[in-house]
């Protein structure tokens, strides 16, 4: 039998701590120390976190549109939805990966938020830890 986008998410997120799920989002959302990931959306999608910068890049790819809040109403740049055709075991990790980056401060968000050459934070940029 098919595992469900759930049990997948949960398999791939089992070495990281602090893991939580929330419904919300229209499905069950994956909070890693108590900031969302990733959503396992209804009908097999994947509702994915990532920077926006970052993301006006990724939605370009085969599967993968802004996210949207209702009806025709978009979540924004940092809110990409993966629809289930395209989301292998590869693709999968990509996204969490992605989510994590974002999430964690490890992928651009951090370099974005530093004053060149001085590695302070910028004011007021950043996310609240």
């Amino acid at each position: 039998m098919a595992e469900t986008l759930v049990e997948r998410v949960t398999e791939a997120l089992g070495g990281a701590k602090r893991v939580r799920t929330v419904r919300m989002f229209g499905g069950l959302s994956f909070m890693v120390d108590d900031k969302m990931v990733v959503a396992a959306r209804e009908g097999g999608a994947l509702l994915v976190r990532v920077d926006p910068e970052r993301g006006k890049v990724l939605e370009a790819r085969p599967g993968v549109a802004r996210a949207m809040m209702g009806t025709g109403r978009s979540m924004g740049s940092g809110w990409l939805q993966v629809e289930p055709e395209v989301l292998d075991d590869v693709q999968l990790a990509f996204w969490i990966a992605e989510a994590l980056a974002f999430t964690r401060g490890t992928g651009t968000v951090a370099a974005k938020a530093t004053r060149p050459g001085t590695g302070k934070a910028k004011e007021g940029t950043g996310r609240k830890r």
